[in-house]
């Protein structure tokens, strides 16, 4: 049941983030608005961790951990971020869908488990075509929409490459001990690439920015983050990103109600065939798995 609470409550909080993250560095800057985020983050989750008394082990395996969930914290979130600024928020939504299918190749070079059957070809074909409508919807929207679309795709890779990699190390740390280690190592990146390439404080701080930025840092970091990683411990890692299969229609919802972002034919099309190819893999997963 808690697993079950967990998962549906990351499923709503999932659905809002993209907004979140576009509104959020709409004024301030991307740059600005990612790590802010972490950093309000870093701190509520030490604290929480200070509050259970929660220890940070040093050895190798939480060590491996800490990085791991720093790959998705840290690269992942500054090409998610970079992305918003030249696509709508609920195509991040949309385009992440394919992180199932990514995770599903992955975990069978790591994890051994099994991917390439001759019938999930298809699933995998729709999935691709899907993208394909999605780069085409990106031309039509704008020129720089393409590098949105690509920026997300190398977010949800580093993403799923995190996921793997966590449930390949097995360490048992609970799930705020993994996000606070991640986030350690992750704020002072985040810090310095902020310092570098901009460094000046925002010259406007509309409040949906300073409202989303709250949110996240304040809410989605420390308890979107630890719900994923404890999640991640009592599922499979393509269970877990099955997540991607129910938040894009709700993000593409939220993002024409609160942001009046079109939702378009081909952005239709293509969203359904991200669906069912997702929906079709895990038919199929599911179906190997009855019969093993």
């Amino acid at each position: 049941m808690r697993v079950l609470l967990a998962y549906l409550t990351l499923v709503l909080m999932w659905s809002t983030t993209p907004l979140a993250i576009k509104w959020s560095g709409e004024g301030p800057g991307f740059l600005f608005g990612v790590m802010a985020r972490m950093t309000i983050g870093m701190v509520c989750v030490l604290l929480l961790i200070a509050a259970f008394r929660q220890p940070l082990p040093r050895n190798r395996l939480a060590l491996m951990n800490y990085f791991a969930v720093f790959i998705y914290l840290c690269p992942s979130m500054l090409a998610l971020y970079w992305a918003s600024q030249f696509i709508p928020s609920g195509w991040l939504a949309v385009i992440c869908g394919l992180n199932p299918m990514i995770t599903a190749l992955m975990s069978a070079a790591w994890l051994g488990e099994r991917a390439l059957k001759r019938r999930k070809l298809l699933a995998y074909a729709m999935g691709l075509g899907g993208l394909a409508l999605m780069f085409g919807t990106a031309l039509n929207h704008s020129e720089p929409a393409i590098f949105g679309v690509v920026g997300v795709l190398v977010a949800g890779v580093l993403q799923c490459a995190s996921s793997v990699w966590v449930k390949r190390l097995h360490s048992g740390l609970p799930a705020l001990t993994q996000v606070g280690g991640g986030l350690v190592l992750s704020v002072p990146i985040f810090l310095t690439v902020w310092g570098i390439l901009d460094g000046c404080p925002p010259a406007s701080m509309p409040m949906a920015s300073v409202l989303s930025i709250a949110y996240l840092g304040l809410f989605a970091t420390p308890l979107g983050f630890a719900l994923y990683f404890y999640i991640l411990k009592h599922l499979a890692a393509t269970e877990v990103s099955l997540i991607s299969l129910l938040t894009p229609v709700l993000a593409l919802l939220v993002g024409h109600l609160s942001n009046h972002e079109p939702i378009t034919a081909r952005l239709t099309v293509g969203t359904l065939l991200i669906l069912l190819a997702v929906f079709a893999h895990e038919f199929e997963k599911a179906k190997l798995l009855g019969h093993s």
